[in-house]
């Protein structure tokens, strides 16, 4: 049992379970807005015609605790899956930078087997959760799984690499939404996944100036990299307030009211202060403004919708 402990640690630590706080909230706003824009089929019964609720959606517009439940699943599932295909792939690349040679696969401390036995669960546990949700979900299940495979070779041939990773993120809350049975033509679902994009795009430059050195030596590309410090720092700036921008719009777009927009202007006061602490010449920060900072922020932009919907 210790073995197994100290495995399933091992596991948790190279997925970076705790990391999943930045994407889930989204989806959760996702599915919170997309359940209160479902119209409900009226049956054509006399005299007492009723809506009819769905699996997914209750009849006072809210989520189901089944749907929140296998989103929650779905989304674990396909980041950790996510997460072992970018570690296996970044092996060599990590095992020669000093910051990540003590990770998992580089240090030898899973084996093979194991890695893919776990990924293999997990593969499983978000094609399960996606099947128990709305039937659109059981055709674009594959769209995250690409992306998230093309992620880790975006790196070695482009400095953009962090907007496709924004872009894996951006997926959140158009899932969330679709996962409940919100249209996939609404506008809302996607200004707001544009404004994860941009918020996650602005913080990976953030983490990547840990390793300018390390990626200039083996032609990995990132905005620190490739454009300098400096310059990567002012593009976060404005990612960020591009950010702002959209989470407004979106807002807007999904009807919410004045909880929304209130947790819109905590996290611009939180972003704010992560742009503030990060300098070209002063990095020792950069993981406070990664981690804790934008954890808060995605957790106080959830409270803001889900204010709004509960005194809405």
């Amino acid at each position: 049992m210790n073995k197994i402990a100290e495995k399933l640690k091992v596991l948790l630590e190279l997925v970076k379970f705790e990391h999943s706080v930045f994407a889930l909230p989204y989806a959760y706003i996702g599915a919170l807005y997309g359940a209160a824009s479902v119209m409900f089929a009226v049956p054509a019964i006399y005299p007492a015609p009723a809506p009819t609720p769905t699996a997914w959606v209750t009849l006072s517009n809210w989520p189901t605790l089944t749907a929140l439940l296998w989103i929650t699943v779905a989304m674990v599932g396909a980041r950790a899956f996510a997460f072992v295909l970018n570690r296996a792939i970044d092996k060599e690349i990590d095992a020669r930078n000093p910051r990540t040679a003590g990770r998992a696969i580089p240090a030898g401390l899973i084996k093979a087997w194991e890695l893919w036995l776990f990924a293999a669960f997990m593969l499983a546990a978000y094609l399960h959760a996606v099947f128990r949700l709305e039937p659109l979900t059981h055709l674009l299940w594959p769209i995250p799984l690409v992306a998230f495979l093309a992620y880790p070779y975006m790196k070695r041939f482009t400095p953009l690499c962090h907007y496709w990773l924004g872009f894996c993120l951006g997926l959140a809350p158009v899932a969330g939404w679709v996962a409940v049975g919100g249209s996939i033509r609404a506008a809302a679902p996607w200004v707001l996944g544009g404004a994860v994009m941009l918020w996650t795009a602005g913080f990976d430059m953030i983490y990547a100036t840990q390793d300018v050195e390390c990626d200039v030596r083996d032609g990995v590309h990132s905005m620190p990299a490739d454009l300098g410090i400096p310059a990567a720092l002012m593009q976060t700036r404005v990612t960020h307030v591009l950010t702002v921008v959209l989470l407004v719009v979106g807002g807007a777009l999904a009807g919410a009211g004045w909880p929304w927009y209130l947790g819109v202007g905590v996290a611009t006061a939180l972003l704010w202060y992560e742009n503030s602490i990060v300098h070209a010449d002063d990095l020792s920060r950069v993981n406070a403004a990664f981690f804790t900072v934008n954890g808060v922020i995605a957790i106080v932009v959830f409270a803001g919708a889900l204010g709004d919907r509960l005194l809405g």
